[in-house]
């Protein structure tokens, strides 16, 4: 086993991973777009080259959207492929799969971006800069590099190792969503999505809200005539901080010092339509923070009962209506003692890169997904979260030599060697 390590780790081409990093973010595979359909074929074609049995598949939207459980999306979405990738030869369920997606999200105001391009994979230092470099392409770098290490060195593996690259996990999961339904599965996954050397092994979920505030139209220049529905929507925002509070209060340990593991956050307000007329609708959009181990239902309800019983004369006579539309992550984690988790742990030390610390995340992720599907799962990957969704978006390609390493020997030892 230990030349097995050996001969597998001096076979990781470190500027080929790079270069593969690189590739993958000149592809603006922003969720919903035709280009992270392209994204997954070229993955496909990544994966035969290196010798996997590889299943391609259009996902059938349609059945999934009408399936129990099904996650929820946001993007406008007309297609989307499904990609696994399984070593030849093995024998039984994969031992272990890499998992990761190739959406990103949207670049936002390119005038903030250095350079202007976020898909340029520029490279500074040490540093790889773009549009997904973070979350989460170095980690499907990573994934593919173990793949072709393992395959250059000659190792043939008791048993199989999978590679699952999914779709849509920025608007809900559908991907991962997916994959499961088609029949993938494996005893144990990592997702190698950035975690900044940690280990994580539980998320807090995520689900999306909308509320609709009521306002009466008048002229502006008799607004006491109307009722202006961005005034009467800050009661209803103060009353969702107060709920936040409420729900932080007492916090799980394995959150560290994470002072707000459950936000709620409202991300969009649109209101009026002419400026002289006193606005009588204002729509608010937002994420509300789903504590562990809780039911999302149980989320919904205490949203619902904090926005709904403001006591406010207009907003009584008419409340807001709440809807929850995009989507919807519960939270998820390993189970406590899962051998999973000294495995990681021991990979990564081995690999030269100390004993890792457990912690947990405050944003969902397919995590949930994958456990509830029976499959032993946490993340483990490149990057530090605090880069994505930023036009400073980076990784640190150190990081991606450092987990490419540990997780070629958590592949080797979980699925053994002939």
């Amino acid at each position: 086993m230990r030349d097995a390590e050996a001969r597998v780790l001096d076979a990781i081409d470190e500027a080929e991973t790079v270069n593969l990093l690189a590739e993958a973010v000149r592809v603006p595979s922003i969720t919903g777009s035709d280009a992270e359909s392209e994204l997954q074929h070229h993955f496909a074609r990544l994966l035969t080259e290196a010798g996997m049995e590889v299943d391609v598949w259009r996902l059938d939207l349609d059945d999934l959207r009408q399936r129990e459980g099904f996650p929820g999306s946001e993007a406008p979405r007309v297609e989307g492929y499904g990609l696994v990738g399984v070593t030849e030869g093995g024998e039984g369920v994969p031992a272990l799969a890499l998992q990761g997606h190739v959406d990103v999200v949207p670049t936002g105001d390119l005038a903030k971006w250095e350079g202007s391009d976020p898909f340029a994979a520029r490279v500074s230092g040490d540093t790889l800069h773009g549009r997904g470099a973070c979350d989460m392409k170095a980690g499907l770098a990573a994934n593919l590099a173990v793949v072709r290490a393992i395959r250059r060195a000659g190792v043939k593996l008791v048993r199989p190792l999978a590679v699952h690259c999914v779709v849509s996990e920025e608007d809900g999961g559908l991907g991962a969503f997916g994959t499961l339904a088609r029949g993938h599965t494996a005893e144990a996954a990592v997702i190698t999505e950035p975690t900044s050397g940690a280990v994580i092994t539980a998320n807090a979920g995520a689900l999306t809200f909308r509320l609709e505030i009521a306002g009466r139209a008048a002229h502006g220049a008799t607004r006491q005539e109307g009722v202006n529905s961005v005034e009467v929507f800050w009661p209803v925002f103060e009353a969702i901080r107060r709920l936040e509070a409420e729900r932080n209060r007492d916090i799980p340990a394995v959150f560290g010092d994470n002072p707000l593991p459950y936000p709620i956050e409202v991300g969009t307000v649109r209101a009026g339509d002419w400026a002289s007329t006193v606005p009588d609708l204002l729509v608010a959009e937002g994420r509300l923070g789903v504590r562990l181990d809780e039911d999302p239902a149980e989320a919904r309800a205490a949203f619902e009962e904090a926005v709904l019983s403001i006591a406010h004369p207009w907003l009584r006579a008419h409340p807001p209506v709440v809807t929850w539309p995009g989507g919807q992550f519960a939270s998820g984690r390993l189970a406590a003692g899962h051998p999973l988790l000294s495995e990681v742990g021991q990979a990564v030390a081995d690999a030269g890169g100390g004993t890792p610390p457990e912690a947990a995340a405050p944003y969902g992720s397919d995590l949930r997904l994958y456990t509830a599907g029976g499959i032993a799962t946490l993340h483990y990957g490149p990057g530090d979260v605090r880069f994505a969704h930023a036009p400073r978006e980076q990784v640190e390609l150190s990081e991606l030599r450092e987990v490419t390493r540990a997780l070629a020997l958590l592949a080797v030892r979980r699925c053994g060697v002939h």
